[in-house]
């Protein structure tokens, strides 16, 4: 067995799991990315993952990997640079237990992210989510569950994984209602509940009938939710309301696009960006400002006071319909 095969063991048990206790989703995206990794370099050489040796991962492989992620597989940018990142992690490790091969591991770390362009975030305004919270038929209980599920999602803007590992017991529904998660980089969070969302919640632990460690929302067999799951139930509803709110069929909806949702509803609402991060357990406020750019009215506005003199504010309207028309050629 090479060095490369228990090193690349060693990452996983005592760096990422004992030293720095990663959160099952890291570890699992690190497995993905070298199972990635090694299959491809096999492919390349020949020889078996576990005989593979640091100079079959050099820079010249790990950048021909990234290129067949992207042209192979049609990864985006954002997943070539997530798997980039797995990989330099690794060679930061190994970079103490291996000094002998220290100029092919400065080459791997100096490969750079590649930059990418970052588009406006996607929201629903009123009444497109209103009329997704109308799209389950609540006269079953699949529905129940369900549409509890998109009202939570719209008003705490909890991610997928901390939606889905909702306990019972996490449901606080006395005074000072609120749920209570712990989310990315295990941070603890405590999220405020509307009455709309306790009279829902009331409801479904009626229906529920669970003990305080079982699952929220659980699945039809009664285990968690599944990401692909859920993904699939919010596209179906989606569409479904699309037929009452036609303006829905331009937008890909996602679980992400309802955490979006809420952040705007927050900001337009007047809520600070600071808090805002709070809210969605934000790392940092610098995150948050995606919502600024994404939000139009908040510009209208600043434009408005920034108006030059002897002009009226407001944003310009063709006087007529034909004009309008002329205007939009």
């Amino acid at each position: 067995m090479s060095a490369l095969a228990p090193t690349l063991q060693a990452f996983f048990t005592d760096r990422l799991e004992l030293q720095r206790q990663a959160s099952p989703h890291t570890i699992a995206a690190y497995r993905d990315t070298f199972r990635l990794l090694l299959a491809f370099s096999h492919e390349r050489s020949g020889k078996a993952p576990c005989s593979l040796d640091f100079a079959d991962l050099d820079a010249t492989v790990i950048g021909d990997f990234l290129t067949h992620l992207e042209t192979g597989r049609g990864n985006s940018v954002r997943t070539r640079n997530a798997r980039l990142a797995a990989i330099h992690s690794f060679f930061h490790f190994a970079a103490f237990a291996h000094p002998e091969h220290a100029a092919l591991i400065q080459r791997v770390l100096a490969i750079p992210h590649k930059r990418f362009e970052r588009a406006l975030v996607t929201f629903l305004d009123r009444p497109q989510f209103e009329a997704l919270l109308t799209a389950p038929d609540r006269s079953t209980p699949l529905g129940r569950r369900d549409h509890t599920l998109l009202l939570l999602a719209l008003q705490t803007g909890l991610r997928l994984s901390e939606l889905t590992g909702l306990r019972i017991q996490d449901v606080h529904l006395g005074r000072g209602p609120h749920l209570r998660c712990f989310g990315k980089g295990r941070k603890e969070r405590i999220t405020p509940l509307t009455r709309q969302s306790v009279a829902a919640l009331q409801n479904w632990l009626r229906e529920r009938h669970g003990q305080p460690d079982d699952l929220l929302f659980p699945s039809r067999l009664g285990g968690r939710l599944s990401a692909d799951a859920v993904q699939r139930l919010v596209r179906n509803y989606a569409q479904a309301a699309s037929r009452c709110q036609p303006s829905l069929d331009a937008k890909t909806v996602s679980p992400h696009v309802l955490r979006h949702t809420n952040a705007m509803q927050l900001l337009t609402s007047g809520v600070d960006t600071s808090v805002i991060a709070l809210w969605l357990g934000h790392e940092s406020v610098r995150t948050t400002q995606i919502y600024l750019h994404a939000d139009l009215s908040l510009k209208e506005r600043a434009l408005a006071l920034t108006a030059p003199p002897l002009t009226k504010p407001g944003r310009y309207r063709p006087p007529d319909t034909l004009l309008a028309f002329l205007a939009s050629l």
